[in-house]
């Protein structure tokens, strides 16, 4: 049967082995073998160690060639040393990829480059495509595949995280998950050898369960491919990226840590944005969007409605809206009705929406309520500063309840 992707062993393997699994969880190949069987991975799982014939009540395999089924993936949680040798034997079994997790390839020196031309010499000798090394690993929630070292694992959802960063990949669960917050997909690429952003995105445009992409990149090894993917991707998903090295001394930082090199930021910069890629510059702003983007809310338009009970704030929510391109709603002759009714009529009278600072709860309601129907609005801004008659519980209750039944984006900003 014709696979529907050249990566479909790497992203959907039907036989998983780990190659380094031990009754150690305190290993990285136990740690990775543990992390399938908790993720209730559902294709045919086997461990490979010498020294053992089960793991965890997992049959366990002196070496990959013993294993009696073709496996699509082996993950390999062994000494950088040992990889190219083995890699071989992957090929002579008819393993179709790899995940190499260790470290001390390219990115540790002369010696450390040799032997990964010698591991990628090998994949390439048998066709095998190699994700890594010096990575986490990957995760498919929604298959129960999660062949990484981290600790916990990724809800399921509909956001595809690439990131060259295993611990920043770690960081961004850990956040996700108390937050309910999904993924469909998280791959760490680590020092990409040979599979690199391009084809990973390539394979994310074209997968269902990822309705949105997030990329932390480091470094680029085929930029070409890399700005064709992106732009491929951005015509049918929302893409958001974090770049760092936009300083010298973060880009040597970059050169030790993955042996990746980076080009000229301003020229990334100008790239991605014309390739209409959202460039996100910390982990706080990548946090945000997550929330947004999980909402499954699509805004119709960019017209942006403030509401706000002072107007300070809303002067600085319309400069910023401004900086941004995003233009602020004409509210329509209804809409202005329905806040004359709710709203004292020294209201502001227009956009931003001024509250005044005397606003209790019930005004708070009527006005996000009016400018959320509102035909000329497509996202709504509601602000809050602490004021003597302003209740910012009973507020956020009140926002929370119009959000559930809303059909436009709604974001909030609680000052103080």
């Amino acid at each position: 049967m014709k696979e529907k992707h050249y990566l479909t062993p790497l992203f959907e393997p039907k036989s998983v082995g780990i190659l380094g699994a031990s009754e150690r969880d305190i290993s990285i190949g136990g740690l990775v073998l543990r992390n399938m069987i908790d993720a209730g991975f559902k294709g045919r799982l086997f461990a490979i160690n010498p020294k053992h014939k089960k793991v965890h009540d997992v049959a366990c395999y002196k070496t990959v060639e013993d294993v009696p089924v073709r496996l699509d993936l082996v993950v390999i949680a062994l000494t950088a040393q040992k990889i190219p040798a083995i890699i071989d034997a992957c090929g002579r079994a008819g393993v179709k990829a790899v995940i190499v997790l260790t470290a001390g390839f390219s990115e540790s020196g002369r010696r450390g480059a040799m032997l990964e031309r010698s591991m990628i010499d090998a994949a390439r000798r048998h066709h095998i495509r190699l994700l890594g090394p010096n990575c986490l690993g990957i995760m498919r929630p929604d298959l129960g595949l999660n062949a990484t070292f981290a600790q916990g694992r990724a809800l399921p959802g509909s956001i595809g995280l690439i990131s060259q960063s295993g611990a920043l990949c770690s960081a961004i669960l850990d956040w996700a998950r108390p937050n309910n917050i999904g993924f469909s997909t998280v791959v760490s690429l680590g020092s990409s050898s040979d599979i690199d952003f391009g084809e990973a995105l390539e394979y994310m445009i074209s997968d269902p369960r990822t309705e949105s992409i997030f990329l932390y990149v480091e470094g680029l090894r085929d930029a070409r491919r890399f700005m064709s993917a992106l732009r491929g991707a951005a015509r049918i998903k929302p893409v958001l990226l974090i770049k760092v090295g936009r300083h010298p001394e973060a880009s040597r930082a970059v050169l030790s840590h993955t042996g990746a090199l980076i080009g000229e930021d301003a020229v990334f910069d100008a790239a991605v944005r014309r390739a209409g890629v959202i460039r996100l510059y910390n982990m706080g702003q990548l946090f945000a969007a997550a929330n947004a983007l999980f909402s499954h809310f699509r805004p119709r338009g960019n017209r942006l409605a403030v509401v706000t009970n002072g107007g300070g704030p809303g002067v600085m929510a319309a400069d910023r809206a401004a900086d941004l391109g995003i233009p602020l709603a004409q509210l329509s002759e209804g809409t202005i009705a329905k806040l004359n009714d709710a709203l004292p009529a020294t209201w502001s009278h227009g956009n931003p929406v001024d509250l005044l600072g005397d606003a209790d709860v019930d005004r708070y309601r009527a006005a996000v309520k009016a400018v959320l129907e509102g035909p000329n609005v497509d996202g709504v801004l509601v602000m809050l500063t602490p004021q003597a008659m302003t209740n910012p519980t009973a507020v956020a209750e009140a926002i929370i309840e119009e959000e559930r039944t809303a059909d436009k984006p709604l974001v909030t900003c609680f000052m103080g």
